[in-house]
């Protein structure tokens, strides 16, 4: 008797052991992710200009009506350059709300914001807010968004850096974590790779809540990065990955929400990042 509560005691402790070892690991590779999060800070104006100027010709070709949008079959206004969502009061959908974190970020930065672009989207559907397109609110907004482009575009870059320690954290075990900080890196080393993540986790978010999945999938930069190959150049690894994610998505998708009418738009965004 005595033998065998000293091995169910050494076999207690073995498995703490492990599971301790394991969140070191995973810990470790969190704690190392911090160096490279100092280079999205490290872009210069004119490379944050040129950042910027592709994602607002992504998302509204860069024009200026493009800045206040509402998509057909979307609850949310899309506003900026990066269509940042803004949800109405009482109204959340499965996707992350960004807009409101870009405000607080302008007026952190010295930009006047009126009281009323802090609080819910003041337009409750689609229908109102087009009906109101040449409002003074929503001349103001749009003419706010034309005006800190290059603030948008740092807003983006940070919001790049923010997403490798949620990833990382998110990340099924120690090697998927380890998986997706040696790709993240491998983009960021070059331009185009770092203009591929930048536009990505604005386009279809960081892939840790659990909201954007469809029948337990997702399709943001950490499902993106988990798929993708390990070796050969990192862009275009990184654009078929994206693809093949965005597909997924769309075959998981509930049918009433008819999202294959945007899989050749969003196919074409993301070949471009392995131009």
């Amino acid at each position: 008797m005595l033998n065998l509560i000293k091995f169910e005691f050494l076999i207690s402790n073995f498995e703490f052991i492990v599971v301790s070892m394991k969140r070191l690991l995973c810990m470790s590779i969190i704690m190392g992710a911090l160096i490279p999060l100092l280079k999205a800070a490290d872009l210069s104006d004119a490379e944050l200009a040129q950042i910027g100027r592709k994602v607002w010709i992504n998302e509204c070709a860069g024009t200026v009506a493009g800045l206040t949008s509402w998509n057909e079959g979307e609850e949310f206004a899309s506003l900026g350059i990066g269509h940042f969502i803004w949800y109405a009061a009482g109204r959340r959908g499965p996707f992350e709300e960004s807009f409101p974190a870009l405000v607080e970020y302008l007026a952190a930065h010295g930009e006047t914001v009126p009281a009323w672009m802090r609080g819910a989207c003041p337009w409750n559907t689609r229908a109102e807010f087009m009906a109101a397109q040449h409002s003074e609110r929503l001349e103001a907004l749009r003419s706010l968004l034309a005006d800190t482009t290059g603030l948008q575009a740092r807003f983006l870059a940070q919001r790049m850096s923010d997403a490798l320690p949620k990833m990382l954290a998110a990340a099924p075990g120690p090697d998927e974590a380890q998986k997706v900080r040696r790709n993240f890196e491998r983009l960021e080393a070059t331009g185009a790779g770092t203009f591929a993540l930048i536009d990505y986790v604005n386009f279809k978010g960081e892939g840790t809540l659990a909201t954007e999945r469809y029948k337990g999938q997702g399709w943001g930069l950490l499902q993106v990065l988990e798929a993708m190959p390990a070796n050969g150049d990192p862009a275009q690894a990184f654009s078929q990955s994206a693809k093949a994610m965005l597909a997924r998505r769309v075959r998981n998708a509930p049918p009433e929400r008819h999202e294959e009418r945007w899989l050749p738009g969003w196919d074409a965004r993301v070949e471009r990042y392995g131009d």
